[in-house]
């Protein structure tokens, strides 16, 4: 079975919260039910790193009823991400959640795994882009062209919450190192209570 490191860099940060991916349930502040994977397996390994480029938040989540974080490999800075090794399966059944489609859906990861930097996503993230490896296993996220953001949309304060906890968990910093981080990112409104 292949494994994938899934680079998560928005409210699935907090593991709690990436934990409705692979299990199901409702994340706090979120309007809807997740059905989980197929495996309900919890991660093998999760890290923190940085990773090149930079996050904005755009759209409108259903889910969350405001602005959602995209990543942009091509703008200058680094991302606080945290890396979740996961099977292939799991990968591919959180990307389809994600695109509110069911668990199962048919996906060829062979591009990943070639070593292709950018290769095709589904929905609205059309775009997976490999970030590295490590031990072997290829670190992948996914995300959206930039230029197909029109507008800038703030997230709301549960949201902002689980990107805290997830870089409190994973990356160990202080309220202030991560008040000074989601504060910078484009789309974002001061929050400091959701911090």
């Amino acid at each position: 079975m292949r494994h994938i490191w899934y680079v998560a860099y928005g409210s699935n940060l907090s593991r709690e919260r990436f934990c409705c991916y692979l299990h199901g349930g409702r994340p706090d502040g979120n309007d809807r039910d997740y059905p989980g994977c197929r495996d309900s397996s919890d991660p093998i390994d999760s890290f923190g790193l940085l990773i090149a480029g930079g996050v904005y938040f755009a759209g409108r989540s259903s889910g969350w009823r405001a602005g959602m974080a995209f990543y942009d490999p091509e703008a200058p800075g680094e991302v606080a991400a945290r890396a979740y090794l996961i099977t292939a399966e799991q990968f591919v059944d959180v990307l389809a959640q994600e695109t509110l489609r069911p668990p199962g859906m048919a996906f060829d990861l062979t591009p990943v795994f070639l070593g292709h930097r950018y290769s095709n996503g589904v929905g609205g993230y059309p775009i997976l882009v490999r970030v590295g490896d490590r031990g072997g296993v290829p670190l992948v996220t996914f995300t959206r062209d930039r230029h197909s953001a029109s507008t800038l949309l703030a997230p709301n304060v549960h949201y902002l919450a689980a990107m805290a906890t997830g870089l409190r968990e994973a990356h160990w910093w202080s309220r202030t190192q991560i008040e000074r981080y989601l504060s910078a990112l484009p789309g974002v409104q001061r929050r400091a209570s959701a911090i």
